[in-house]
């Protein structure tokens, strides 16, 4: 009886390969070769599942920008408490422990990488877009002001955490993993103690 192969699970399979090789050696050390021995596959394997690094690394990236989604509340009930719910999605995007750290690593290979390659810069505007309208709900929420998701002052704060985040995601790599992780976690109580203001 031949051997039934879980497809789906071999490309998750591969993408956790090539996650790890980007977080230990950067983007070029995920080539499709290091991937293939790796992963454990002999070589032209890869073929079956990815026609292209190209395609390795936009799923990959699709993967990073999940899991982010996951953490930040998205596939999770939120806390009733609206300035709780939006202490938990801003810390989410935030490098405060060593899988955010790691992800970090992923994300600023793949940022650079999408620079010159339209489908994953377009991939992560996406992103950026969702991310910006859902964090100004929550914005809103926790100012209680009965302002709507796209006030200014509003869309204003929503800026300056985003800015904030994507700052602290390559910050957090010039420093020894977890030395900025208080200054991190201030300045979300900062921003938690003036968000009516």
């Amino acid at each position: 009886m031949p051997k039934i192969i879980d497809h789906d699970q071999r490309r998750r399979e591969i993408v956790e390969v090539a996650k790890q090789l980007i977080i230990e050696g950067g983007f070029e050390a995920a080539t499709m070769r290091s991937i293939v021995a790796a992963a454990g596959y002999a070589n032209g394997a890869l073929k079956r599942y990815f026609p292209s690094k190209d395609s390795i690394i936009a799923a990959t990236f699709q993967s990073v920008l999940a899991e982010m989604n996951e953490r930040s509340g998205e596939q999770r009930p939120e806390p009733e408490d609206a300035e709780a719910a939006l202490r938990h999605y801003v810390e989410a995007a935030l490098p405060l422990d060593q899988y955010r750290i790691d992800s970090a690593r992923i994300l600023l290979a793949l940022w650079e990488h999408s620079v010159a390659n339209e489908e994953l810069a377009e991939l992560y505007r996406e992103h950026l877009r969702t991310w910006r309208a859902q964090l100004a709900e929550r914005i809103a929420a926790a100012r209680g002001k009965g302002e709507a998701p796209d006030d200014p002052a509003v869309t204003a704060v929503a800026g300056e955490v985003i800015g904030v985040s994507i700052g602290a995601n390559v910050t957090c790599l010039m420093f020894p993993d977890g030395a900025l992780i208080p200054e991190y976690r201030a300045y979300v109580d900062r921003l938690l103690r003036h968000i009516a203001d």
